[in-house]
């Protein structure tokens, strides 16, 4: 079903929110097989809401709204829409109740202009809101439906998942079923390459490929008569694309590779440390982002100095003046002396050029990780070519993850 979404809010055109509705509605649409072919963006105006409202409904039959369903008087996407599809206006009794038990529970008066919120288009199906106060709805006319949203993320994405998206269903003509299958250590255009023989001529299921920071991601999808014929086509497909790419594969549940690797390390029961200098701690929080790191998360080390990395891993200085504090060798003793002081089975350590200035011989974006497990030692070696520090840290970090990974999977 071909389908646009309007976000309303004068807010959104001066810059000051940025428009994540649009982007979290595509993404679950796309998903469920819907075609979005349009967003629009128009400020708290009506007659321009009406002039988006009656050009998207040209080319397709499904419009979702996004904000102006609040109290104060410059929300009137409910109104406008209500008006263009010709529908009056009915006091709904379940949101007065919703709205005075919201409010109660907060030990707070509700203001009177809040029953404006009560006013839903006669004929709608409600969303109740049990995550706000503005609940959303679904009105149709002649085989074109609006959905209307409010516009806080939280409350928008809870009224997705807990009645929009059942409502859909009755619009889709097929069954769909995806996968989402994570890979990190090759870039968008070889990872394309590699898969063309599946790619080429595919109609269903159907491959796509995603570049992220640092790693790309595939998007298998099948749409069939039902939701297991679906499901079949698409574990077949994700068996041929191990086949040709399953070194570069990490995930096939759409996991991040943080997550991936405390799995990994729970598994097995290994305790991990790191120690850090260019990312100040950016690996340690990443383990520590997911729940169960207490587990496996030994310690953490960040020393970014020379004294810092002689003192409390016990690099030999001997070795930082001859080989410099950011090489191979440094990272190496790095890893090897915070095993050895934490007792950790496995050590991962950094030392680089986060930038945007290095040392003269050296370029920002220039790092290099060693690890340490058991009997195996070693390193990487990492040359972005950007001066960007944040990027730079994050991309290192993400290579952190990926040395373990590649050392316990």
């Amino acid at each position: 079903m071909k389908t646009s979404i309007i976000a309303v809010g004068t807010e959104l055109l001066f810059g000051q929110t940025v428009n994540t509705n649009a982007a979290y509605l595509s993404d679950k649409l796309n998903h469920m097989g819907f075609d979005v072919m349009y967003h629009f963006v128009v400020g708290d105006n009506p007659a321009r809401l009406r002039e988006k409202l009656a050009e998207a409904f040209i080319d397709t039959d499904l419009v979702l709204l996004t904000g102006g369903l609040g109290p104060t008087q410059d929300d009137l996407t409910k109104e406008t829409v209500a008006e263009y599809m010709g529908a009056e206006m009915y006091t709904d009794e379940q949101v007065i109740v919703d709205l005075r038990a919201f409010f109660d529970k907060r030990g707070r008066s509700m203001p009177e202009n809040n029953l404006k919120q009560a006013l839903l288009p006669v004929g709608c199906t409600p969303f109740y809101n049990a995550s706000g106060t503005a609940p959303g709805f679904a009105l149709s006319k002649d085989g074109r439906t609006a959905i209307c949203f409010p516009g806080p993320p939280r409350e928008m994405t809870w009224l997705f998942e807990n009645g929009v998206r059942q409502y859909l269903e009755q619009f889709m003509e097929k069954k769909m079923y995806y996968r989402v299958i994570r890979t990190i250590g090759i870039g968008e255009s070889d990872l394309e390459m590699l898969l063309m023989p599946l790619i080429d001529g595919q109609t269903d299921p159907t491959i796509a490929t995603y570049a992220k920071e640092g790693e790309c991601t595939l998007r298998v999808a099948s749409q069939r008569d039902s939701l297991e014929e679906a499901k079949h086509a698409v574990d077949q497909m994700t068996g041929r694309i191990d086949e040709l790419a399953g070194e570069y594969i990490y995930s096939l549940d759409d996991e991040d590779l943080n997550e991936v690797v405390v799995r990994i390390l729970r598994e097995k029961g290994l305790r991990i440390t790191a120690a850090e200098s260019c990312t100040g701690g950016l690996f340690a929080s990443a383990i520590t982002d997911v729940a169960g790191a207490s587990e496996v998360l030994s310690s953490s080390y960040v020393t970014y100095s020379e004294d810092a990395k002689a003192d409390e891993l016990g690099v030999d200085r001997g070795i930082i003046a001859r080989y410099g504090i950011v090489s191979a060798e440094t990272a190496e003793a790095m890893a090897a002396g915070a095993k050895a002081r934490s007792g950790a089975d496995i050590a991962v350590s950094v030392t680089g050029y986060a930038g945007p200035d290095a040392d003269e011989g050296h370029e920002a974006g220039e790092a290099y990780i060693g690890y340490a497990f058991g009997d195996v030692t070693g390193h990487a070696e990492i040359k972005t070519s950007r001066n960007e520090r944040k990027w730079n840290r994050r991309y290192i970090t993400l290579r952190m993850l990926r040395a373990v990974y590649l050392l316990i999977r």
